[in-house]
This record gives C-alpha cells, sequence and structure tokens, in this order.
C-alpha cells in the first residue's frame, strides 16, 4: 500500500508536535519537513479539525500536541487521511472476471492486516528513544 504525500506529511507533522512539546509554527514545520508552507498549513488544519493537534492564533501562536494525542493510533490516522476505500476498484469498469476472483479478498485481507498493524502504534511510541532526540533537532 501507498501512503499519500498528505499522510506522511501528517504524521510527521505529529511526531515532530510531539517531540518538541512546544508551539510550533506552520513556516517551522515545513522548513523542516521540506514541504509546501501551504500543504503543510491545509494538513495542519484537517489534524486539528480531528483533534490532534490545537492551535492558536496571533503573535506567540502556533500549533501544539494536546496530551491526549500521544495515545492516538497510527491506524487511526492513516486511515482519516487515506480512507477505508479498497486497494482496487473492481467495478470502474466492471472486471469480468470479478464473479470468480480471488484478489480483491487477498487484497482486503492485506489491507486489513496493514491497518491492524498500525493500531498497535501510538503516536508515543514514534518519538520513543533514540528517534525523539532527532526530532528535536530539525526545528
Amino acid at each position: 500500500m501507498h501512503l499519500s504525500r498528505a499522510t506522511d506529511i501528517a504524521l510527521r507533522v505529529l511526531m515532530l508536535a510531539a517531540a518538541q512539546r512546544r508551539q510550533l509554527t506552520i513556516d517551522e514545520l515545513a522548513a523542516a519537513l521540506n514541504a509546501p508552507r501551504n500543504h503543510v498549513a491545509k494538513i495542519v488544519q484537517q489534524l486539528r479539525h480531528s483533534g490532534w493537534l490545537t492551535t492558536t492564533r496571533g503573535r506567540g501562536g502556533g500549533i501544539s500536541l494536546p496530551d491526549t494525542a500521544l495515545r492516538t493510533s497510527v491506524g487511526r490516522i492513516v486511515r482519516d487521511f487515506e480512507g477505508v476505500a479498497e486497494v482496487i476498484d473492481c467495478e470502474t469498469p466492471p472486471c469480468p472476471l470479478r464473479a470468480a476472483c480471488r484478489l480483491r479478498g487477498a487484497l482486503r485481507t492485506a489491507q486489513e492486516a496493514f491497518f491492524a498493524s498500525l493500531d498497535e502504534v501510538v503516536l508515543q511510541d514514534l518519538i520513543a528513544p533514540p528517534t525523539g532526540s532527532t526530532l528535536l533537532t530539525l526545528t
């Protein structure tokens, strides 16, 4: 399974916010991740809407990570950004093999296993040593 660039950036934003434990700006995040500022801003907005980040406007404002977000599973974050659509689409255009095909079921099982393995990892795990100290030097 291939994760979108938005999902990748979302996970990295959350990791940086978790490791830093201070308010970060969009500009700091964009520079640390070598990503376009506007793209990072849209992702931060989605993360805020999901409750994984808090934002403060104005001078001295920025984004921060609520303590409860540290216990969020990576699987839940990936599902939120990627959706839960099947890996393949057998309907558009209609596949002539779909009546007797086992590929769709096998891929569905693999996708469920992928998410199940990510459900076992929480954000706190991603910043555990030695990774956490590396994340502190990025911003």
